[in-house]
């Protein structure tokens, strides 16, 4: 059992707390790191809150801190059989520690390739899946975070939604996108939105096809995806455009989509998919998988 705090090198790391739907979420973790060849580093992090018990000299009981990690290493190895049972040969390595989950995670994500969680918990690791504490960590990863939902299975999905602004800073995001359309043979939807008077009376909506400012637009995309289209010619990809607040066209648009792909613009001046709106809305508000790439 490792007792570090980085994640081996390289690996997709995968955040557990042993609910139910993280199940589902561990499943797309396993197939991640299968279609990239890349090993899988399990974590269970126990908030310190829960060994406040302290002995007689004011220290940390000893018997509750290692029934804790007791209980942590059993969730670990369901989670590890779990794993194996759907790619037998994949590398796993598990990771248990006394720590704020939200810090374990976020030292981990220096050295992974991608960080995977839950959308829904339980016991302590449920403030990391839900609300403000789930986009800290999506904000502030050193590595793409993807948030699984379990959604309908039954639904009919349409592969990868990504949101650009044409600037540079939505480059990092459009890699990961044709990468994950490319290794889970899905097809590309690329989305630019932008916000205008208009939009703020009529609500998110597509741009008319026929205007000068669509070619205007759509050339400044087809610019953007130019060199991406040779490296990955074997996904399929459209472009698409639209008015409106570009978290909720994002949201709107991959309703049936597979996995939406945002960036992280730290600092980005930039007035199109910024974190702050952008990336938090996608976040709080999608049906889907979410990856935020910083």
């Amino acid at each position: 059992m490792d007792t570090i705090t980085s994640a081996h090198t390289g690996s997709v790391v995968f955040g557990v707390d042993g609910s139910e739907s993280a199940s589902h979420a561990l499943d797309w973790a396993v197939d991640q790191a299968v279609a990239e060849r890349l090993a899988l580093t399990l974590v269970h992090a126990i908030s310190p809150l829960r060994t406040v018990r302290t002995d007689q000299l004011g220290g940390i009981d000893s018997q509750v801190q290692e029934a804790l990690l007791a209980e942590g290493r059993e969730i670990l190895r369901i989670a590890r059989e779990a794993a194996a049972r759907r790619a037998a040969e994949l590398e796993v390595h598990e990771v248990v520690r006394v720590m704020d989950p939200r810090a374990l995670l976020l030292s981990m994500s220096t050295d992974a390739a991608l960080l995977v969680l839950g959308s829904r918990g339980r016991g302590p690791v449920r403030s990391l899946l839900l609300g403000s504490v789930g986009v800290a960590i999506s904000r502030h990863a050193h590595c793409p975070v993807v948030i699984h939902r379990p959604g309908n299975r039954g639904e009919v999905r349409r592969g990868v939604l990504v949101g650009i602004d044409g600037s540079n800073d939505s480059r990092p995001a459009l890699d990961f996108a044709f990468a994950q359309a490319s290794v889970r043979s899905l097809p590309l939807t690329v989305l630019h939105s932008f916000w205008d008077a208009q939009a703020g009376v009529a609500g998110p909506h597509r741009v008319d096809v026929h205007s000068a400012e669509f070619e205007e637009q759509r050339l400044l995309i087809a610019e953007s995806v130019a060199g991406l289209r040779e490296k990955f010619p074997d996904v399929h990809m459209d472009i698409e455009l639209a008015r409106g607040y570009p978290g909720d066209c994002l949201v709107r648009a991959g309703e049936r989509m597979h996995l939406i792909v945002v960036g992280a613009h730290r600092g980005s001046a930039a007035s199109g998919i910024v974190f702050g709106s952008t990336a938090a809305t996608v976040v709080e508000h999608a049906t889907c998988a979410v990856a935020v790439v910083p």
